[in-house]
């Protein structure tokens, strides 16, 4: 499971010593666990010209937006003709478990991810 974690929700919690990025990695406090981080960005809002590229609303890291050629700068992006509001961040991966016995299709995230997804969504 894939998750962006803005660069403000990372200072936050630095300040308030519940995580921090060491050495490329999301070294959360609570449970003791690390995560391997890439600095990408969330495509938030168009500013002008036409979305072709169907960017709104999705994550990128730094190596595919030089793949697709963009100008990226603190909050802006450009690509083509598009600008782009952005938002600085990480995305991380977390390992998903093996699907549990009651229902072989459904997935369930490891405890680490829980951990995670839990600590993001109580700080969101």
């Amino acid at each position: 499971m894939k998750l962006f974690l803005p660069h403000q929700t990372l200072e936050d919690w630095s300040l308030s010593e519940k995580a921090d990025l060491l050495d490329g990695k999301l070294v959360v406090k609570e449970g003791k666990t690390t995560h391997p981080v890439a600095p990408a960005v969330h495509f938030s809002k168009l500013v002008s010209g036409e979305d072709t590229a169907g960017l709104l609303g999705r994550v990128k890291t730094t190596a595919q937006l030089a793949a697709l050629n963009a100008e990226h700068f603190a909050d802006s992006c450009i690509i083509g003709e598009a600008a782009y509001e952005v938002v600085e961040g990480y995305v991380t991966e977390v390992q998903a478990a093996a699907p549990t016995k009651g229902d072989p299709k459904k997935k369930t995230a490891s405890p680490e991810a829980d951990l995670l997804a839990a600590f993001i969504l109580d700080k969101l």
